[in-house]
């Protein structure tokens, strides 16, 4: 399992990259990928009303969640390059530009190693 971690405007947003041998979560309206590689992170928006309250470079913005959509690779290249892009257009949704992104290989080592 890889945690892929974005900063950005006072936030952060993260998902998981389920490996080979790991069972993604399964839930309704989630594809049945049997992908060696499976990406699975939340997908958000701004909103002019309801959705949730969020702070974002000293600013609050009402932002809307999608169900997240797990999505299949054929390669672990191919799923980080998914991720980061993934993260990163996230928060290009909401405003925020100059996302930091770091890949954590074990979730279980709290360590800030090189990881990206």
């Amino acid at each position: 399992m890889l945690l892929v971690r974005g900063w950005g405007g006072d936030t952060a947003l993260t998902g998981t990259i389920y490996e080979e041998g790991e069972e993604p979560p399964h839930y309704r309206g989630s594809p049945d990928d049997d992908a060696p590689y499976v990406w699975v992170c939340d997908e958000f928006y701004e909103v002019e009303s309801g959705g949730h309250t969020q702070r974002v470079e000293g600013r609050e913005i009402q932002v809307a969640f999608e169900s997240p959509m797990p999505r299949g690779f054929d390669s672990r290249e191919h799923a980080l390059r998914a991720a980061r892009e993934h993260v990163r257009t996230q928060f290009a949704r909401i405003g925020v530009s100059g996302v930091d992104v770091e890949i954590v290989d074990d979730p279980g080592d709290r360590s800030d190693g090189d990881g990206r």
